[in-house]
Formats: C-alpha cells, sequence, structure tokens
C-alpha cells in the first residue's frame, strides 16, 4: 500500500515539473517579438527614429550655424525637419514669447524685460548656450589702421572722433557702419562699447547682415564696422582691441573684451525632439560644426 502511494506521488511530481517548465518556456516565448528580436518586458519602451518639425528664429549672426546644425541633424534623422529663420535676437525672442517657434537664437543675454514679457504670457525663457563668440572690429586696410583701445572705439562709434588720423591712421574721414537695432549684436557692442547709457552716433549706417557690413568695408577706404568672428574675411583688416586680437583663444580664456554666447533660448525645459536636437548640438558633432564656422565650442 505505502508503495502504491509512493509510486502516486513521484507521479505528481513528475506532472508538476513538466508543468513549470511548459509555462517557463511560454514566458520566454512571449519576452521576443515576431522577429524574434529581444524587447522589454517591465513596460519599458524601444528606441525610436527621431521625427517631427522644430522652427527656429532669431540672431543672424547665428543663422549660419544653425542651418549648418540642421542640416547634419537632419541628413541623420530624415524623419525631421528644421526651419531656421532670421531677423535679429529681439524679433526671435518675441516670437518665442508668442509662442510662434521652439528655439530662439540670441547673440546677446535676456533682457530683464523680455523675461518679465515672457512670465506674463506663461513662457518660462531657459537661455541654453550653444556656443561662444568674439565680435570682430574690421576696418578696410587702406585705413591704415592696426589695433585701437576700448575707449577710442567707444568715441569713434559716439562720433566723437570722425578721422583715422586721430588715432594712429592715415588722413581718412571715418564711415561708421553698424547692424540694425533689433540686431543682438548692436546692442551687445552699444553695452560694451559704445555705453550702456550712451547712443550711437548719427552718422552710422545700420547694415541688416554681417556680410553686408563686410562688404561694405571691402568697399570703403574709411569703414569700420563689427561682425562675427565667423564672417570676417581676408580683404579687411581685423582690429586689436586694448592690444588682443578676437581669437578663439582669446575669447575661451576671456581676455578679450568683446566676448559672448550665443543661445537658443527655450520656453522651459526643453523636450523630445527639441531636447534631442540641443543635446547633439551641445554634443561632439554639433561643437565641431561650431569650430568649423568660426566660433568657439562650450567645452
Amino acid at each position: 500500500m505505502r508503495r502504491l502511494n509512493l509510486k502516486a506521488s513521484l507521479k505528481a511530481l513528475t506532472l508538476v515539473l513538466a508543468l513549470v517548465l511548459s509555462f517557463s518556456i511560454v514566458a520566454l516565448v512571449g519576452c521576443n517579438n515576431e522577429n524574434g528580436d529581444d524587447v522589454e518586458v517591465n513596460g519599458g519602451d524601444t528606441d525610436a527614429a527621431l521625427s517631427g518639425t522644430l522652427t527656429i528664429e532669431g540672431s543672424d549672426t547665428m543663422v549660419n550655424i544653425a542651418q549648418a546644425w540642421a542640416e547634419q541633424f537632419m541628413d541623420e534623422n530624415p524623419e525631421v525637419m528644421i526651419t531656421i529663420r532670421g531677423g535679429g535676437s529681439g524679433a526671435g525672442i518675441a516670437s518665442l514669447i508668442n509662442g510662434t517657434v521652439d528655439f530662439s537664437l540670441s547673440s546677446r543675454d535676456v533682457r530683464p524685460s523680455e523675461f518679465e514679457d515672457g512670465e506674463a504670457a506663461g513662457v518660462e525663457i531657459i537661455e541654453n548656450t550653444t556656443s561662444y563668440d568674439g565680435i570682430a572690429v574690421i576696418v578696410n586696410p587702406e585705413s591704415g589702421m592696426t589695433d585701437i583701445s576700448k575707449d577710442n572705439l567707444g568715441k569713434v562709434y559716439r562720433g566723437e572722433i570722425t578721422n583715422w588720423s586721430e588715432v594712429g591712421g592715415d588722413d581718412l574721414e571715418i564711415v561708421l557702419l553698424g547692424r540694425d537695432s533689433a540686431s543682438g549684436t548692436f546692442a551687445f557692442f552699444q553695452e560694451v562699447i559704445v555705453g550702456e547709457d550712451e547712443d550711437y552716433s548719427q552718422s552710422m549706417r545700420n547694415i541688416q547682415t554681417n556680410m553686408g557690413i563686410v562688404t561694405e568695408v571691402q568697399n570703403n577706404p574709411g569703414a569700420v564696422g563689427y561682425v562675427g568672428m565667423g564672417y570676417v574675411t581676408d580683404d579687411v583688416t581685423v582690429l586689436e582691441v586694448d592690444g588682443v586680437l578676437g581669437t578663439v583663444d582669446a575669447v575661451r580664456d576671456g581676455s578679450y573684451a568683446l566676448a559672448r554666447r550665443m543661445l537658443m533660448n527655450s520656453d522651459g525645459v526643453p523636450t523630445g525632439l527639441a531636447a534631442a536636437f540641443l543635446d547633439w548640438i551641445q554634443g561632439p558633432e554639433g561643437q565641431a560644426i561650431v569650430e568649423e564656422e568660426g566660433f568657439v565650442p562650450v567645452n
């Protein structure tokens, strides 16, 4: 009788083990998709290709570099479309506050009044640094100028010095060129060189783009202008300011007076595609483009 019970118990144990093994096999199969590839089973998502659209507007100084970022990023992510527009730092920040863009490009810091306007509109403006830049002061080679003090440069742009001979150059009337008032470069140069509470000379010609200033300086012996370092050509002379030339190294170590941040401002902390694009810009590939375009990397 005991032998019979023992035999029955062994059969029952064998059946239980077989059922456990069957359930384990089913569970393992359930962890694969129909193509046999492993997938996460704890509610995780698999990596998906990026897709969607971004609209970016603002600083004309940053348009070229932003376009270069966008083109390479779109090459790597064919389902992404990024639109880049210029118009000036102020215009881009206004569009961000109005909710019509994903990022605004800014070659100057966001002003307190703009932060206040954003807050009133329910927009939390966050400044995201993408690179650094130095503003190059350029003259026509025929001016005879190679360097100028920061103080004298301010006097030139306030109209207090009107001939290059007054600051060591040739006897040529100075022709002042500057950016338009919507430009971040206009505002930054005014604050650092002209004087925050001072005005540009009324004789200054306002030029909409960096390349427009470069072209005018090339064609006019007495002209002086200021542009982003990445726009300098061999046909103009870049002035030292207080004995320091605006180079990448001088911008990086802070010795150059006209160094500044290049910003992509967002409404709150970027998420989704916007976050992926910003991370890519601040990473190795985006920063390699920064150097190629004549700007200074953040790292």
